[in-house]
């Protein structure tokens, strides 16, 4: 392990902690809300669920409940950008931007106000919730956006870092976020920067970049290959913008990259980091995340396994990376 990352001394054991990573998010506001009294909350009736009842209960006179009204919620929070305020917005992901991106991409893009919006319950690992909650195109259709910087943290420590940090800068952001609870690999000490990525694990025989809770999943890979592949393993939080130097100075080093998420790979970090490599250093890019499915009913480590996202189907698509370089 890099230990300039100041990773988890817990990491491989059975007692790795264990926390929400929206806990982070609900932690950070709350001392972004302390530090800077612009700063306003708006939900659409999930104030509990995404982790803004501490603030709520804190600074009533800067929360706004919306209801059950995603296309208001960003509307409203664009108009209090317009006039000074640095508005958070949650709701599930399926909902913010699932079903109000086109309020985000005029209201709030367009005219690049300071809305930061908080997708929680993304990807597969809502569970039992289903298809109609499991978003999985988020990454990609905010990628997609002018102006729109993409965070997707790994755990509890980073997205609370993510949310001080993006309530510092003077853009639209999007911030998603896990439901379950998920391995604390970080702790208070690593490092945390809008833009930057973080060699976790050096390595010489294949790059692996990934972000949010299958970072660890990545990380289990890396640890299992020992003796058989050297394995550099990234985490990519800042999705947009992307750490272009990092990931292509990688690459150099390694000559082949397998991409890690837990998302639609197509337009998601799979995406980004394909575009960027093809136009950087051709190398064999490799892809692991969800192919043109939808999500369905299940238990997480069910569904991490349905859909190839776990720790050994992460391992098998190193391997067969590795070979598909030495043909």
């Amino acid at each position: 392990m890099n230990k300039s990352q100041h990773l988890s001394n817990k990491l491989f054991r059975d007692d790795i902690e264990m926390l929400p990573i929206r806990k982070g998010f609900g932690d950070g506001l709350l001392e972004a809300g302390k530090k800077d009294s612009e700063i306003v909350a708006l939900s659409a009736d999930l104030v509990e669920s995404t982790q803004m009842q501490a603030f709520a209960l804190k600074y009533p006179d800067r929360y706004i409940e919306i209801g059950v009204a995603e296309q208001n919620l960003v509307t409203v929070a664009s108009g209090l950008a317009a006039v000074g305020k640095r508005p958070f917005v949650t709701s599930y992901a399926g909902f913010s931007p699932g079903r109000n991106w086109e309020q985000i991409r005029t209201t709030i893009c367009l005219n690049n106000r300071n809305v930061k919006i908080v997708g929680s319950h993304a990807g597969v690992s809502v569970g039992p919730d289903g298809a109609t909650h499991q978003m999985l195109e988020d990454i990609a259709l905010m990628r997609v956006l002018p102006n729109m910087v993409v965070v997707v943290p790994t755990d509890v420590h980073e997205a609370q870092k993510a949310t001080l940090a993006l309530a510092k800068i003077q853009k639209p952001a999007y911030l998603r976020l896990a439901r379950e609870k998920t391995a604390v690999i970080t702790t208070e000490k690593s490092p945390f920067e809008i833009g930057k990525a973080q060699i976790l694990q050096s390595g010489s025989d294949i790059t692996v970049v990934a972000c949010g809770p299958l970072v660890y999943e990545a990380l289990k890979a890396a640890h299992t290959l020992t003796g058989k592949a050297s394995v550099e393993v990234i985490n990519s939080s800042s999705i947009k913008p992307l750490d272009e130097q990092t990931i292509t100075k990688s690459a150099h080093k390694t000559g082949c990259v397998v991409t890690v998420e837990e998302a639609q790979a197509a337009g998601g970090l799979g995406g980004a980091v394909a575009e960027l490599l093809a136009r950087t250093y051709p190398v064999p890019v490799s892809r692991v995340g969800v192919h043109d499915r939808f999500g369905q009913s299940g238990e997480v480590q069910q569904l991490w396994q349905e859909y190839q996202l776990d720790a050994p189907a992460i391992s098998a698509a190193i391997l067969a990376t590795i070979e598909g370089k030495q043909k």
